[in-house]
This record gives structure tokens, sequence and C-alpha cells, in this order.
């Protein structure tokens, strides 16, 4: 049976990744060793991680004066990251999930952090309206929130220097990156395989805390070193480049966009048509990554029938977070429409069979 995977992380990757990848991992380009295995100072090596660092400000336009970096940590260390380059006297954060919360407690350790506004008072359903202060160092969001099915669509035009969390939804829409200052995630979301970090940072942002930064914390140490200050993830680097590729080859960010408007247009509607089921985010907030829906009221008990539904019919991570409950579909990049399209005639093969309408 084919599987549909919509798993919130890591993600699905495209199949040419993965069997590129996987080659790979067996012998590099016919030079008798794994990519595993090879020095990250090679040739070999520095060709792969110049060519992602190309492809990455081929495929956002990436302006002069801005710096690509792979890191460690993850997003979470980002949190932490973000405020030791930045923070000096006060920041701004945009509460919208559990992990923009997850950044203003970190933040909150290097002093006042004004949290603009919260859309924690109905389970983070919504993005809040807010207003951008003037006196921060910068402003800090999340574009897109995994587990509420939440994402800020627009980019902001903000008074102050702009930081974004973009784990879940980079590459999947275009962005203006010269309205940020600095754009950072986690790849196993929508780029590639968990362990590796990106980091959009302009360069002319940084060295005016009167900290003294550690090494590995200086985003400066980075851009230096050409994110080969200690040893990369070679691996997670050369299965994203892949998928930047694959990205370029289906005509970029652009085209992808579309794709993902019309997996999102496909099962929304499906959400909405169905009296089984029914949405949790608010319709002007909704995110084209992770699309969040449960039992409608009458029907809550058919939550765990169909879920087994799904599952013997090829669905698979559609369980949704145990905050939210119900399902959530992740249409990551490498989701494919016909994926979601076997999801929609799931959902409508359960409505009929219950054949209570």
């Amino acid at each position: 049976m084919k599987k549909h995977n919509f798993n919130a992380g890591p993600c699905i990757l495209p199949k040419i990744a993965l069997e590129n990848t996987a080659k790979a991992v067996l012998e590099l380009d016919n030079i008798g060793m794994s990519l595993i295995e090879i020095s990250h100072r090679s040739k070999e090596f520095e060709a792969i991680i110049e060519e992602t660092k190309n492809l990455w400000k081929e495929l956002l336009n990436i302006p002069d004066g801005y710096h690509v970096l792979f890191l460690g940590g993850g997003a979470s260390l980002q949190f932490c990251m973000v405020p030791f380059n930045l923070f000096e006297k006060k920041a701004a954060y945009l509460e919208t999930g559990v992990w923009a919360s997850k950044a203003i407690k970190e933040a909150k350790l290097f002093g006042e952090v004004n949290v603009v506004a919260s859309s924690k008072d109905k389970n983070f359903t919504y993005i809040p309206k807010y207003e951008i202060p003037k006196d921060v160092d910068y402003f800090h969001i999340t574009t897109n929130n995994t587990i509420y099915g939440t994402e800020i669509r627009n980019d902001i035009d903000s008074p102050v220097l702009l930081v974004a969390d973009m784990s879940s939804d980079i590459m999947s829409r275009l962005v203006d990156v010269k309205k940020y200052g600095l754009i950072y995630g986690g790849a196993q979301k929508n780029v590639g395989p968990a362990g590796v970090t990106f980091v959009i940072v302009r360069e002319n942002i940084l060295g005016k805390v009167s900290r003294t930064l550690p090494s590995m914390l200086d985003y400066r140490t980075h851009i230096k070193e050409g994110s080969m200050f200690n040893t990369p993830p070679c691996f997670a680097i050369y299965t994203m480049r892949e998928t930047l590729r694959w990205l370029k080859g289906l005509g970029g960010v652009k085209e992808m966009q579309k794709m993902n408007e019309a997996k999102a247009n496909l099962l929304y509607n499906e959400i909405e048509r169905n009296p089984l089921f029914t949405g949790t985010a608010e319709k002007d907030s909704r995110s084209l990554m992770n699309i969040c829906f449960v039992m409608a009221e009458p029907y809550k008990n058919m939550e765990d029938e169909f879920m087994d539904f799904a599952k013997k019919r090829g669905m698979v991570g559609i369980k949704g977070h145990r905050s939210v409950g119900g399902f959530r579909a992740s249409c990551y990049n490498a989701l494919p429409i016909e994926s979601v399209q076997a999801l929609v005639d799931c959902m409508k093969e359960f409505e009929k069979e219950k054949a209570l309408f």
C-alpha cells in the first residue's frame, strides 16, 4: 500500500534527494569513500557546502550583505543565540505558539522583553493584531506554527530590526529577505533532514552588543569560518543540497508556492464541505504548511475511528498534537498533491460510510 507522509517533522523529502543521498553514503561521486567519512575540509565537501549556500541565495534572492550559515543545535539554540548577538536593552516578541513562547523564555534571560501580543487566550488558533514598538533592539516573529496550523504569510514592514523563525515554512513561499535582519530555522520541516540549522543574517547588524560573546555563539565566528568553525553536519547539508536542487528544477520558490496553495486549498475546501470535520485555526490565519482539523462537535466520539480508517488507507502522521487533538496534515514542499487528494478521498469515503447525512 502506498504511504502518504503527513508527518510534522522530520518532513517528507523528495525521492530524488533520498536516492542521491543513499548513493553518496555508500560512495560519493566515485571517489572511493562515503559522504559521511570524508573530511569536511576536502575539496569535495567544500564544493558541496558552497553550492548549497549558492542555492539558498539564488532561490530566495538573498541580497548582498547577507550570509547563509549552516549550524547545529536546531532552532532551539537560536532562541538564545539571537538575543546573545542582538539584545542590548530591550526586545519585542509576538507570541503565536509553543515555539514562540520558548523563544520568549530564552530572551527574558537577557533583559526586558515586550510581548506585543499573544493568541494564547484561544490556544494559539489565530495571529493576533499588534503594534511594533520603536524602542527595541529587534522584533521577533515565528512565521508558521506547526502545532496550531497558523501562519504569517506576508512579509512585515517593521520599523525595527526584524528577526524570524521560519523553521516550518522556509522555501514554501516567496520571502522578501531584505525586510529581515535575520531568518533562522531547523531544516527538518521543509528543506532537509534533522541535524542542520540554517541562518540568514545581515552582517551589519552584528557586533553591536556590549557583552562578550562565546566563540560558538557568535554569528561572526561562523561567517568568518564559512560555517566550518567546527565540523558541520555534512550528511544533512548534502541532503539539503539535493532537496534545493530538486526545488530549483521545479521552477523555484514561486512555483512551489503555487503548488502549496493548491494543496492547502484542496484540503481546506474539503474540511469546510464535510460536515464531519471542522478546522481549528481562524480562516485569516490558516497555514499552508500545517492544516489542523478536528471532528465536528456532534461527532467527537468518531475521532479514533477516523484515525484507524485513515491509517488503513495509508495516511501517516495525521494525528494532531496532544495540546490540540484531532488531526494535522503537514503539507510540506515534497508532499505531492496526490497525497492530499488521497486524504480528501478518505474523508469523503468516511462520510459516505457513516451515511449520516
